[in-house]
């Protein structure tokens, strides 16, 4: 699924516009992205948390030119899956699930 297809179902499950629906998903991840960028952890339960990972910096190689090339220290964005996340994802490889149903509450 791409964020186009993201906005497309959220429309049809909350019977709004496609337009309404972008508006949420681009308020979502950019929620999500400034958490990040003042260095902050986003965790939503039962799905995973989104953290920033630092390396180090070190010394590599360019693969074409075998050059030795620095590699300065560098902060990645990581995400990890929930518990509740993996465990239906690991269901889902013994065969199909039900489908979401938002009037559902996980609690």
């Amino acid at each position: 699924m791409n964020k186009s297809q993201l906005i497309e179902k959220l429309a049809v499950l909350t019977q709004q516009t496609n337009k309404v629906s972008e508006e949420a998903v681009n308020i979502f991840f950019n929620n999500i992205k400034d958490a990040l960028n003042s260095a902050d952890k986003v965790e939503i339960r039962g799905f995973g948390s989104f953290l920033l990972k630092s390396y180090g910096a070190y010394t590599g190689r360019n693969p074409k030119t075998g050059d030795k090339v620095y590699v300065p220290e560098k902060l990645l964005p990581f995400f990890r899956g929930g518990k509740d996340l993996r465990k239906r994802v690991d269901k889902g490889s013994q065969g199909p699930q039900p489908s979401f149903d938002p009037t559902m509450s996980e609690d």
